[in-house]
């Protein structure tokens, strides 16, 4: 081995002595001057605080107590014209030599006695609107963000604010505006050795949180765990604010890494829940539990991206997914997102299903596996340019074993439909052969199932239960109208809508209702002709007008059979706003000439489609008249407000219009030997018959797994109440 020389070795050791020296002599005159450094940097900070924030800052006393500790008495913060911000009646700080030997600001103890933050906002004022003021640069520059770095030093100096001992008594955060106040008082707060305790106490008496776990954030390692002492962690501001509930039995939060190399900062963190509940009128009409989630999150910052890496998982009780999300910034907006789950039992994937959130569902029992990917890809600047696709494959031994709460195959069998109307149930009707009223699928016009089928589903017979280029067609144009414009629904779709669920516009239903179609569509529970024959009786088709049969008697005296072409398109053109049905005409009975393009585009579509003969007279536009007794009933509207209604986009905007005269139907009279014998009709049996086959079924259906006799009892006489009401609604129209 070669020796060094000693000459070298000599050099060495001169030039660490000189630096040692240095390096003294430094901390000797920094330590004759700290404190009036310390003196000249609080002046600093109060003269900044004045010119750019218009903040008062007060210090009573400032000195060191120790090497590295400053203790400071009768701190305050009170803005212009503003309520007081911040006021601390002692506060101990003390931060590491070696970070800031490389200009870094480690804290390493702290001390806070008593003190309250602040927070108003009366009247419109806030004493806190100094935070989102921009300050003011002339020379301010536009310089390209590497958020990849930006995220990294974010995060480090997130964690280097984290003392590694901590001593807080007596901490009160408030935050008061017009109508609540809210209180947070933190009796106790300790970090000692990395071992974090806390004691915090929600508006006096309401609530005590505890804040629990370890911190080493020179490790970049954080896992704290929040829990209540008695009860739930409720959420506070966030039913005012978002109009929803939120609460937990704990939360659990981890940080396990944080690291940065070839120009991305990757941040691995866990978040846990138990028994998270969300309430909220636009996820769900009910109270949305889960029970036991997790995610491993992992993402990763670029210089212009932000993302949850597709090694994340999420898990929800027995099921687990794995999501991908990107997020480009520059040169263009990129949205991506990714998910799939593997091939998982089937069960497994109901099972795990938050309770509450797919009521039709509950309690099925299946076999065999599923599995589920998605994939989302838009460039803002492109979006006619979409990639999306969505599918739930099965494996060959995938199968219903039971249902839960809802038969699916009840359509396959007459049944009682009760349609809803702004939550309150309107005439039940019986969907079968013993109502005369009833139409078979082939007793209605071949013009008139064909022009449905063109307008609203042209693939009914070739698709199972979806049309991907439909689905992509409709988020397009959601996209570009910066809305929810168009639906993009199947003739399944709506007729699961129709048949299972409630009208409420929530995204639970919407899933829900996915849901249903592809176990109804990929199952063979039931036929496509089936479908669309208890599509055609149930649909709505004016207002109170449910069924093909009552739609052809009430516009046109017909029976279905007997509708011509043109009175078929425009009972196509009204499906998807049965309400605006009476505004397509004029007092005389005709159309109004604003929907003559309608019947071109459709009659065209149909032509192509073998559905119909070139017709120069506009397909039947001409030859359409309104049932004459039904004139009267015309509201007397300009074009304009007309075409606005008959074009809007959904029900909900038809309301808001001119409304038309209502005259109530007459009510059936019995005939001569009901008049004789008093005895009801077979109709009215079956009618009844049904209810009661029906209220059994949903007895039967309940399952009792993990609720109390109480609770099934409840739930028994909900389903009582509800056949009972169905029955009341039958009397008032005098069918029983």
């Amino acid at each position: 081995m070669r020796r060094l020389n000693p000459k070298y070795i000599r050099l060495a050791a001169i030039i660490a002595a000189s630096l040692l020296v240095i390096l003294l002599i430094s901390g000797y005159i920094a330590y004759t001057k700290r404190e009036a450094i310390l003196q000249s940097q609080i002046a600093k900070a109060k003269a900044k605080a004045k010119q750019l924030y218009h903040l008062d800052l007060q210090i009573a006393s400032a000195h060191f107590t120790g090497l590295t500790t400053v203790t400071c008495e009768n701190i305050t913060i009170v803005p212009e014209n503003r309520d007081s911000l911040l006021n601390i009646k002692h506060f101990d700080v003390s931060i590491k030599l070696w970070p800031l030997l490389f200009g870094n600001i480690k804290l390493a103890n702290v001390d806070l006695l008593n003190g309250h933050l602040n927070l108003t906002d009366k009247k419109g004022v806030k004493n806190f609107d100094f935070l989102f003021k921009k300050k003011a640069d002339s020379a301010q520059t536009h310089t390209k963000v590497d958020l990849s770095v930006l995220a990294n030093n974010l995060i480090k100096q997130v964690l280097y604010k984290i003392p590694d001992n901590l001593t807080v008594d007596n901490f009160l955060v408030s935050f008061t505006n017009d109508s609540t106040q809210l209180k947070l008082l933190t009796q106790t707060a300790k970090i000692d050795d990395g071992d974090l305790t806390s004691t915090i106490k929600i508006n006096d008496t309401v609530a005590t949180w505890h804040f629990a776990g370890t911190m080493h954030p020179s490790d970049k390692e954080i896992d704290v765990k929040l829990y209540a002492e008695k009860g739930k962690v409720e959420i506070p501001f966030i039913e005012k604010r978002f109009h929803a509930r939120v609460n937990f039995d704990n939360l659990t939060i981890k940080l396990n890494n944080v690291k940065h190399s070839d120009g991305e900062t990757q941040i691995e963190t866990y978040c846990s829940a138990h028994n998270l509940l969300v309430n909220q009128p636009g996820l769900a009409a009910n109270n949305i539990i889960v029970q036991d989630g997790s995610i491993e999150a992992n993402f990763f910052v670029g210089s212009n991206y932000v993302s949850l890496d597709s090694s994340s998982i999420i898990h929800l009780k027995k099921m687990s997914a794995h999501p991908f999300i990107k997020y480009t910034l520059k040169p263009v907006k990129i949205y991506e997102l990714k998910v799939t789950t593997g091939w998982q039992n089937a069960q497994d994937i109901f099972d795990s299903f938050p309770t509450g959130m797919f009521e039709t569902l509950e309690g099925i029992k299946v076999a065999g596996k599923l599995n589920y990917s998605a994939n989302f890809y838009l460039n803002n600047a492109q979006p006619d340019s979409l990639k999306f696709d969505s599918r739930m494959d099965k494996d060959p031994d995938f199968k219903i074993t039971a249902y839960g709460k809802t038969d699916l195959g009840k359509l396959t069998r007459p049944f009682v439909y009760t349609p809803y109307e702004n939550g309150k149930p309107m005439r039940p009707h019986l969907i079968g052969p013993e109502n005369p009223e009833y139409t078979p699928l082939e007793e209605m016009s071949p013009y008139l199932r064909n022009a449905v089928m063109t307008a609203e589903d042209p693939t009914f017979y070739k698709h199972h239960g979806f049309v991907e280029k439909a689905l992509r067609q409709s988020i397009v144009t959601d996209i570009k109208e910066h809305k929810f414009k168009r639906g993009g629904s199947t003739i399944s779709m709506q007729l699961v809508k129709n048949s299972y669920l409630t009208r409420k516009k929530t995204l639970a239903r919407k899933i829900e209702e996915i849901l249903i179609v592809w176990m109804i569509e990929n199952n063979n529970i039931m036929t496509k002709d089936r479908m669309l024959e208890v599509y055609f009786n149930i649909i709505e088709w004016g207002p109170g007008i449910y069924g093909i049969s009552e739609a052809a008697h009430f516009y046109f005296g017909k029976s279905p059979s007997e509708l011509t072409l043109g009175e078929s398109i425009f009972l196509a053109k009204i499906v998807p706003r049965p309400k605006a049905g009476l505004y397509a005409f004029q007092p005389d009975g005709s159309l109004r000439p604003g929907l003559e393009n309608y019947f071109n585009s459709l009659g065209r579509m149909m032509m192509g489609k073998g559905f119909a003969q070139a017709d120069s007279s506009s397909y039947g536009f001409y030859t359409v008249y309104l049932k004459e007794s039904q004139r009267r009933r015309v509201a007397t509207v300009d074009s304009a407000a007309a075409s606005k209604i008959l074009n809007a986009p959904n029900d909900d905007d038809i309301d808001a219009a001119i409304p038309m005269i209502q005259e109530p139907e007459p009510a059936k009279k019995p005939n001569f030997f009901q008049r004789l014998f008093g005895k009801k009709d077979t109709v009215v049996q079956k009618t009844e018959k049904m209810l009661k086959d029906e209220e059994q079924q949903r007895i039967d259906a309940i399952n009792p797994a993990g609720k109390t006799g109480k609770q099934i009892r409840q739930e028994k006489r909900a389903i009582k109440d509800d056949i009972k009401t169905k029955k009341q609604a039958l009397k008032d129209q005098g069918k029983l």
